[in-house]
């Protein structure tokens, strides 16, 4: 669905985007991510045909973006991180406009537009003024002009900005149930939201992909190709207990995260490639210690965004 090599993209001397290649393929929910000033929104304008590109190739249901803009521009629908509506029309009116705009002709407008509502559940305020409505009826707003002339393709730049958590819930509801019929290319600072929603990620960091992979993998990498971090409470002092698994020749560090009650809460990080869950229950039961707790830590989006992001 999308295809892109080598891109570049300049600004007076200034490159923020760094020749970069990556491709989505039709189905796929993929998160876009990367620190403010990274390149996402530029990279997400250059894909929606809002920017040339500097150089390099970029290609959207297979048309170029350049030589077949208004092609490539069927297939899209662009939600901009700032949705840009007309405040002063009713919702219908301006999904009608905008359909039309968009190559929706005859009777097919009212349809879509009867469509689009239904989906983003806007039926209680079609008829009110865009201007009197919520922020978060707003985003659907957009939403729904993104889909109205059926895309293949949703690029949606920090589409739950503003929401409160039980509007964000909506959103990304919504996102996830457009997943069924649209590829989805999804940018957001919320990162729990592209963990909970996206099957890929792609990272971002001064103009370069420094990532792309699913979640799962990237933690992976993150705590270097094992079973990541062991927490374990148990009924000892923690020192005793720090001592104890210390001596574990694949253990790499142990720290105590809580003392209580004679309980202890460490997080015991083992040598990359190496599974310490035996060993640390042979010492629990040498020891005659109860055992609580024995979880892996798993690196969350955000651990593997601040690795691969931080200077």
């Amino acid at each position: 669905m999308i295809s892109v090599e080598n891109l570049t993209k300049d600004y007076a001397g200034f490159r923020a985007v760094q020749g970069i290649s990556f491709s989505v393929q039709k189905g796929e929910i993929v998160g876009f991510l990367g620190p403010n000033g990274a390149g996402k929104t530029t990279t997400m304008r250059i894909l929606a045909g809002y920017l040339p590109p500097t150089g390099g190739k970029v290609a959207v249901a297979g048309h170029d973006i350049v030589a077949e803009s208004l092609e490539a521009r069927r297939h899209v629908g662009y939600m901009p991180e700032n949705v840009p509506l007309y405040t002063d029309l009713r919702v219908n009116e301006y999904l009608v406009y905008r359909a039309r705009l968009k190559g929706v002709r005859g009777k097919k407008v009212r349809e879509r537009v009867e469509a689009v509502n239904r989906l983003c559940h806007l039926d209680e305020v079609k008829n009110k003024v865009i201007g009197n409505l919520s922020k978060g009826y707003r985003q659907r707003v957009g939403l729904a002009d993104a889909l109205v002339h059926e895309p293949d393709l949703l690029i949606l730049d920090e589409p739950t900005i503003g929401l409160d958590p039980h509007q964000i819930r909506s959103v990304r509801d919504l996102i996830r149930s457009l997943g069924n019929r649209h590829t989805i290319l999804l940018s957001s600072h919320i990162l729990s939201e592209v963990e909970a929603v996206c099957t890929r990620v792609l990272i971002l960091h001064r103009g370069k992909i420094e990532a792309a992979d699913t979640p799962e993998n990237l933690a992976r990498l993150i705590r270097g190709g094992g079973l990541g971090a062991i927490r374990v409470e148990v009924s000892c002092g923690s020192e005793d207990a720090r001592r104890a698994f210390a001596q574990l020749p694949d253990v790499e560090t142990v720290n105590c995260r809580a003392e209580r009650e004679g309980w202890s809460v460490l997080e015991i990080a083992p040598k990359a490639g190496k599974d310490i869950r035996d060993g640390i229950f042979s010492i629990v039961q040498k020891q005659n210690w109860r055992l609580r707790e024995m979880s892996r830590v798993r690196a969350s989006l955000e651990d593997i965004f601040v690795e691969l992001t931080q200077d």
